[in-house]
Order: C-alpha cells, then sequence, then structure tokens
C-alpha cells in the first residue's frame, strides 16, 4: 500500500460525516455531545435514513443538536421531547423519530412524559445523554447525580436523607414492556466509542421495523460542570459513573 492508499483509508475513518453542519461547534472542552452528534448523522447517513429521519431536541445543552446534524428537527419544550416525537411518529409513520435528551430533561421535568412514551411503545428511538448534572444552568444536582457527588446546590456532596438516591430512569424503562431496547454506553475510548455507535445504529433499525422504543443511554462527563479537566472527567467517570450505571444492554428483544 502506498502513501496515496493510505490518505484515501484515513480519509474514509476520519473525514466530517457529511450529515454534520459545517459549523463550529459551541461546547465546552472534553463535552461528549459532540461525539455523539458525530455517531448519529454516521448512523442516520450509512442507514440511507437522511431524507426520513426527524429528531426532537428539548431545552438544556441537547437543544442545540439541530444546528450540527441536517436532518429535520423540531424543538420541544423541556422535558416534552417523548410527547413531541409520539405526535411525529403517529402522523409520519414512515419517518424514523428520535428524541434527543439529558439526564435533568429526560429524568427530572420529562419524567411523566418519557416512562409514558416507553410504556406505550411508541416507535420512537431515545438517545439520553446522561451527565449526572445540569450542565446549561450552572452545574447543580440532576436526579442521576450521584450520591456524594458535589453540585451547585449540593456543595457537600448529594445526601440520601437529604435529596433521594439517584434516578437510574434506563433500567426502570427496561422494565417496561412498550420497550424492545435498552442499553447503556459510553464515548470515552475508541472502544466505547464503537459499541455506542452499534447501539445507535440497532436503535434506529428497531424504529424502522417498528419493533417499539428503543433507549440508548450514554454515560458522559461534563467538565465544566463538575469543574475538572477533560482528561480527569473521563477518569473520574469511569471510577465512579459506571459503578452506579453500568455499561451493555439491559434489555433486547
Amino acid at each position: 500500500m502506498d502513501i496515496q492508499d493510505i490518505m484515501r483509508e484515513e480519509n474514509k475513518v476520519y473525514s466530517k460525516p457529511e450529515l454534520l453542519d459545517d459549523v463550529h461547534m459551541h461546547y465546552c472542552p472534553g463535552c461528549s455531545h459532540g461525539v455523539v452528534h458525530k455517531l448519529l448523522a454516521e448512523v442516520i447517513s450509512e442507514l440511507g435514513l437522511t431524507e426520513r429521519t426527524v429528531g426532537v431536541s428539548p431545552v438544556g445543552c441537547a437543544v442545540f443538536a439541530y444546528n450540527y446534524v441536517d436532518v429535520d428537527w423540531v424543538e420541544a419544550a423541556h422535558g416534552r421531547a417523548p410527547a413531541v416525537a409520539t405526535a411525529i411518529s403517529r402522523l409520519w409513520p414512515d419517518n424514523v423519530v428520535f428524541t434527543y435528551q439529558g439526564d435533568g430533561d429526560m429524568a427530572a421535568i420529562g419524567t411523566a412524559e418519557t416512562i409514558h412514551a416507553a410504556n406505550r411503545g411508541e416507535n420512537i428511538v431515545m438517545v439520553f445523554v446522561n451527565n449526572a448534572i445540569y450542565g446549561m444552568t450552572g452545574g447543580q444536582m440532576a436526579p442521576t447525580t450521584l450520591i456524594g457527588q458535589k453540585t451547585a446546590t449540593t456543595p457537600y456532596g448529594r445526601r440520601v436523607d437529604l435529596n433521594g438516591y439517584p434516578l437510574t430512569i434506563t433500567k426502570l424503562m427496561a422494565e417496561l414492556d412498550g420497550t424492545c431496547y435498552v442499553t447503556r454506553q459510553a464515548v470515552h475510548t475508541p472502544a466505547a466509542v464503537r459499541k455506542t455507535k452499534n447501539a445507535l445504529k440497532a436503535a434506529f433499525e428497531n424504529a424502522l421495523a417498528k419493533r417499539g422504543t428503543s433507549v440508548v443511554e450514554i454515560v458522559s462527563t461534563c467538565s465544566s460542570g463538575w469543574k475538572m479537566t477533560p482528561q480527569a472527567s473521563n477518569e473520574w467517570m469511569s471510577e465512579h459513573m459506571f459503578e452506579k450505571y453500568p455499561l451493555g444492554d439491559l434489555k433486547n428483544v
């Protein structure tokens, strides 16, 4: 293989997906959202769904997804993405509809919409980026914040007696009859990125086959909210987050 062949192969691997808009991403250094956007763009394109995909983005860092992934988008009120996705999926059943939500959105203000859409088995994909904190609004405690984790509203660490336990909402959704696929992945290493891409592809294939609700949780970092460097955030996530939120499939029917 000569140098030209090597360059061509590298371009295949490292070139920007065609569905990623050519704009500067605003995310903080080390943020997982950019990687997830790239994987979504690759999966949608590879499955030939560019003209059939509708994304729903609510409030939070997740809302800016429509700036970067070049498919049709609808912006929803905070927590209401599954309800909006339900309407779109029922009105245009030939389209593939997905939500893109953070933990404050899916596991706090949107808990009812999330649980009931999944319980009905709506033919949608829920992409859930879980960084255990409210990243956009100043680093407050989220439902997924770990016990002992310090945030702007728990400066001495989350306490069970005062704040309750972390909410493992993905585990709850795996128990519902309407979900066909529930998985928890990450994007902190190349191997993890590959697994997450495969998980997203499986979820979108389920939507094409109209099997019900698929949920892909992506355990993530928030360097700004956690007050850590990107490297330290990845290390902290590996040491602490995965114990409460272990990676792997929770349900696959």
